[in-house]
């Protein structure tokens, strides 16, 4: 087990280094003079060639390439000259001195995914770091919403196969696989949050947490979570159940479950202690995979109902052209989807150790 899970360590890091080199040369073939960007139409020479080398746009596209993985890395090396770019600046990095050399150090430190274009130098890990709680409640909530209602449904469906209640329930996961979260998030925003506000009480827009009208205290508002949670959990729901009513079909046929059924169990227990636990593989795979796309895939639902995550971030940044925050967001994503998919390795060997 552990030398499974160090050899997916191994490939997640060369999955990481082919990640962000994708992201940085997709980026830095893009038009337009980023330093122009940052200082606007007003711009002298001067300033913009203390800009270029404030974010070493001055240097040539390999040398900017090495820059940016030093950045990134933990473990990353610094010179001693404080005209250099690579200079340990405190405002910069975090981290500590491990090592000395005669014109520079490796330093431990927290990753450096630059600063912002557009928020006078605000740093990109800190916008993540506002933004990326929000994603994650409305993903896991989307996510338990989809897992609870959808097992159950999958449960009934499989038990009543054929009848006018499975076939009811096909309809309505057929409708959920086919319906975009763009179109239902519009859809639901409009009738709960505006027809049906009076008898709802929700909001069209709004966030988890509020300030007061006097912008001192945070108010939780757990109701405007429910509807961007229920759009999103839409598809995954409509997936988990057609999977959940497939396996548990074929497990149906196998024969440790005639056997338990000749013993004179009822279904329940024939469900709950002999037929979930090897069901719900398949069910692992597919939600794994949707909430770690819920992740990125949340833009639509975020920026409709306003809220505040790395979805409505990516948005704001894509019109700003801010590309520091777009980069630092698509690989925060990233990682997100690799540690994901190590973690399901792992479920896969508890709920199967056969695998």
């Amino acid at each position: 087990m552990l030398k499974k899970i160090l050899q997916k360590t191994i490939y997640a890091l060369f999955t990481v280094l082919g990640v962000v080199t994708v992201i940085f040369f997709l980026f830095s073939v893009l038009p337009g003079d980023p330093a122009q960007m940052m200082l606007g139409q007003n711009e002298t020479q001067e300033q913009l060639k203390l800009q270029k080398e404030k974010y070493g746009f001055d240097k040539s596209i390999d040398q900017q390439y090495l820059y940016y993985i030093n950045d990134l890395s933990p473990i990353s090396w610094h010179s001693s000259d404080k005209v250099d770019f690579t200079f340990f600046e405190e405002d910069k990095y975090t981290g500590t001195q491990l090592i000395s050399f005669f014109d520079g150090a490796i330093f431990l430190k927290t990753p450096y995914l630059r600063t912002s274009f557009q928020r006078q130098d605000q740093k990109v890990l800190n916008i993540i770091k506002q933004t990326l709680p929000n994603t994650a409640i409305l993903a896991i909530s989307s996510i338990l919403i989809a897992l609870i209602i959808g097992i159950i449904l999958g449960i009934i469906s499989a038990l009543q196969k054929d009848t006018w209640i499975d076939k009811s329930i096909q309809v309505f996961s057929t409708f959920g696989m086919s319906l975009p979260s763009f179109f239902s998030a519009i859809l639901a925003a409009w009738l709960f949050g505006y027809v049906l506000k009076e008898y709802t009480g929700l909001n069209m827009t709004g966030n988890l947490y509020e300030l007061d009208d006097f912008g001192e205290k945070k108010i939780f508002h757990f109701k405007n979570l429910i509807l961007p949670a229920f759009v999103l959990g839409i598809r995954p729901l409509a997936v988990v159940v057609q999977l959940m009513r497939s396996s548990l079909l074929e497990v149906f046929q196998q024969d440790y479950i005639r056997t338990a059924r000749a013993k004179g169990l009822n279904s329940y227990s024939v469900i709950m202690n002999h037929s979930l636990k090897n069901a719900l593989n398949p069910v692992v795979t597919a939600i794994s995979g949707w909430f770690a796309s819920m992740l990125a895939g949340a833009v639509f639902v975020e920026y409709i109902f306003g809220w505040n995550g790395i979805g409505k971030e990516i948005v704001d940044a894509l019109n700003t052209l801010d590309l520091p925050i777009i980069m630092g967001a698509v690989l925060t994503i990233a990682i997100i989807f690799i540690i994901i998919n190590i973690l399901v390795d792992i479920i896969y060997k508890l709920l199967d150790p056969r695998i």
